[in-house]
């Protein structure tokens, strides 16, 4: 989604913790899931988790807030420590539906855009696939392919529709950070390539030091630190427009960052601006964008377009080995279609002078920097190296609704009306799973699986 000394730290326990709420009790919305191998298939019931930062937090010991509209409370949260231990994240259960648009039933997953809850207006929401209660999924794609199904022809111009993996930890930092007693169950421990400071907790503690509401966001703001991790963007995109981003770090577990290490831009509040590509990740990405290379007719909505984003469209991503095993080291990722029975290549394309690419590989990545000239330093923090690592340790499987601002509408700028349609939603659902030499098909279109 998006990008050296590194800061990161355990807390003391005896002094404070991220603590769970107990006025609601959590209540994960089901889906159906079949777990494939060359062997077959078995449906089995898993879940999904809505990140921490959705979550109503309030004190401890009662029903006030510690954070409203796009702040902390000043008398509960003077510094980050006793913020941390007055507060709490809270359960969800109706919620998921009410309040934050998630929308489970059998093998279907819905995510709306705004949801107008009993007690606030909704905007996007991010949701994990779960292991057991406690645990994320982990998903390990070497000499896999990975494959959805998807209707974007909801998601005008300034939405996107995000599927991705991030490298979270498994529990969701629990064990790395005794004072998080929240966990995997509540969200917790988001990171991406970003290192985004609007996280409300990080390792445990509160993100309130130095806190800066936000101008344009009235529920969002920014902490002090950023949380950092490797990031693979399998799918962002709207009706207008699609690509799919590999993005490096060179810390290999989630870290909490503070200054130039978070490679922040200017002005960025709370950050130390105007270090977009020194941080310890690469924000830019090596992506694959066939509209940004030149091919205008690829993907779009109406039958002038080789992909109509007006029909649904099956979504295929293959990480391909060296030696075509799962243990090989990750050399290529590659991008199919299929609408209908027509199976849709990616284009193949020159890119500068060199060329033709039609997929992801150091190559392409050495050959788009080249030619956009934009400072991506994808290869410089790990390249390939860093992603085939994430994927060997496993990876949280993360799905987004929301909105993005790019510089062009092609699309990615945020056209204002759109807070005032509930009606825009964003789907991902699985169907069916199929098995072939050496991969795992893993098609998702509500439901979800995995070798």
């Amino acid at each position: 989604m998006f990008r050296a000394a590194t800061c990161w730290s355990l807390f003391n326990t005896q002094s404070f913790a991220q603590n769970v709420g107990t006025q609601k009790t959590e209540q994960h919305p089901v889906l159906a899931v079949r777990k494939c191998t060359t062997n077959g298939c078995v449906e089995e019931t898993k879940s999904v988790v809505i990140d921490s930062n959705w979550r109503w937090t309030h004190t401890v010991t009662s029903a006030t807030n510690c954070y409203t509209g796009n702040e902390w409370d000043a008398s509960l949260c003077p510094d980050a420590a006793t913020c941390t231990a007055n507060c709490a994240i809270e359960g969800a259960n109706a919620e998921y539906k009410d309040t934050y648009g998630v929308h489970a039933s059998g093998s279907d997953l819905q995510l709306n855009f705004v949801t107008q809850g009993p007690y606030s207006t909704n905007i996007g929401s991010r949701v994990y696939l779960l292991e057991d209660e406690h645990t994320y999924k982990m998903f390990q794609l070497k000499n896999k392919e990975f494959t959805f199904d998807v209707d974007v022809s909801n998601l005008p111009c300034g939405l996107n529709g995000a599927l991705y993996f991030v490298q979270m930890d498994a529990d969701g930092g629990m064990s790395k950070y005794p004072s998080n007693k929240a966990g995997a169950k509540y969200g917790t421990g988001y990171c991406d390539a970003q290192c985004p400071h609007d996280i409300k907790f990080i390792g445990g503690e509160a993100n309130s030091e130095g806190w800066e509401p936000s101008s344009t966001d009235k529920n969002s703001g920014t902490g002090k630190y950023g949380s950092c991790c490797t990031e693979f963007d399998v799918w962002e995109a709207n009706s207008i427009s699609t690509a799919y981003t590999a993005h490096a770090c060179n810390v290999t577990e989630q870290t909490r960052c503070e200054g130039v290490a978070c490679g922040d831009n200017d002005p960025v509040p709370g950050g130390s601006g105007g270090h977009r590509f020194d941080g310890v990740c690469d924000k830019n990405g090596c992506d694959f964008q066939p509209f940004r290379l030149g091919n205008q007719s690829f993907w779009g909505a109406g039958s002038g377009f080789v992909i109509d984003t007006t029909k649904p469209v099956r979504v295929t991503t293959q990480f391909l080995t060296n030696d075509n095993t799962d243990s090989g080291r990750l050399v290529e990722i590659k991008r199919t279609y299929r609408q209908g029975d027509t199976k849709i290549e990616t284009p193949s394309m020159k890119v500068g002078n060199k060329g033709p690419f039609n997929s992801l590989s150091v190559d392409y990545c050495q050959a788009e920097l080249d030619l956009m000239k934009d400072g991506t330093n994808f290869l410089d923090k790990g390249g390939f190296d860093a992603t085939d690592l994430a994927f060997e340790k496993g990876m949280v499987l993360a799905l987004a609704c929301g909105m993005i601002i790019m510089p062009t509408c092609c699309g990615w700028t945020v056209p204002t009306h759109l807070v005032a349609q509930p009606q825009v939603h964003c789907e991902v659902s699985v169907t069916r799973v199929q098995v072939i030499p050496k991969m795992l098909k893993a098609n998702m279109q509500g439901h979800l699986f995995d070798t």
